[in-house]
């Protein structure tokens, strides 16, 4: 009976771990979304869209940790996805110039919506273990971070759409790896789960842009 009991607690512990972070999901995808618009509307400079991408990686690494098990923890989640919704902006803008932008941007959002749905979906229905992927998700992110800098000086099309594709494989592997670590009690701080889906489905949705854009005619 003890044993039981044991057990209960930890699925009910690990069945709120889920609710509260895919509740704090959806309200920061939300206001990333209005951050998006309202920038969109200002039409800041590319610069800005940089400054708001560099100011969300400090929160991500300096701050969250550190707030993570408090209320301000949640916002500085709030803040890091408000900066990067905002600094999606520019971008925005760029495709919807675009013959068939609309479209390109809505199939983004929507390949995006079904990727993270169904990946993240499957590993709450089965309930397997994917921590065995972590090692090589790391690996592969070092690369593609590589790759990218590599990339920025000798601006190369066919590298950067590779880089892209390659992105949207790993972010889809880290969605099973970050949802299996809140089943199997890996990763017990919504805020920090939160966090790394957040950034999974950001990475996804940007990579699929570019590659959509590429394919609507984008040079």
């Amino acid at each position: 009976m003890q044993v039981q009991s044991v057990s209960t607690g930890r699925v009910l512990e690990t069945n709120k771990l889920i609710r509260s972070t895919y509740t704090l999901l959806s309200m920061t995808l939300l206001f990333s979304a209005v951050m998006a618009a309202v920038s969109m509307v200002i039409a800041p400079p590319y610069m800005v869209s940089m400054v708001c991408s560099l100011a969300a990686m400090g929160i991500i690494w300096f701050v969250i940790p550190k707030t993570a098990n408090s209320v301000k923890g949640i916002y500085a989640v709030f803040a890091f996805t408000g900066l990067l919704g905002f600094g999606l902006g520019p971008m925005l803008n760029h495709y919807l110039s675009m013959a068939n932008g609309g479209q390109t941007v809505m199939l983004a959002m929507g390949g995006t919506g079904a990727i993270f749905l169904g990946l993240s979906g499957y590993a709450l229905s089965t309930r397997k273990d994917f921590s065995f992927m972590g090692g090589f998700l790391m690996v592969g992110l070092m690369l593609v971070i590589l790759a990218a800098l590599a990339n920025w000086f000798f601006q190369v099309p066919a590298m950067s759409l590779g880089i892209s594709a390659v992105v949207i494989l790993l972010m889809s592997g880290f969605i099973l790896y970050d949802t299996s670590a809140m089943v199997h009690g890996h990763q017990t701080n919504y805020i920090l789960a939160t966090t790394g889906l957040y950034l999974n489905i950001y990475n996804i949705f940007t990579s699929l842009l570019h590659l959509l854009g590429f394919a609507g005619g984008d040079d």
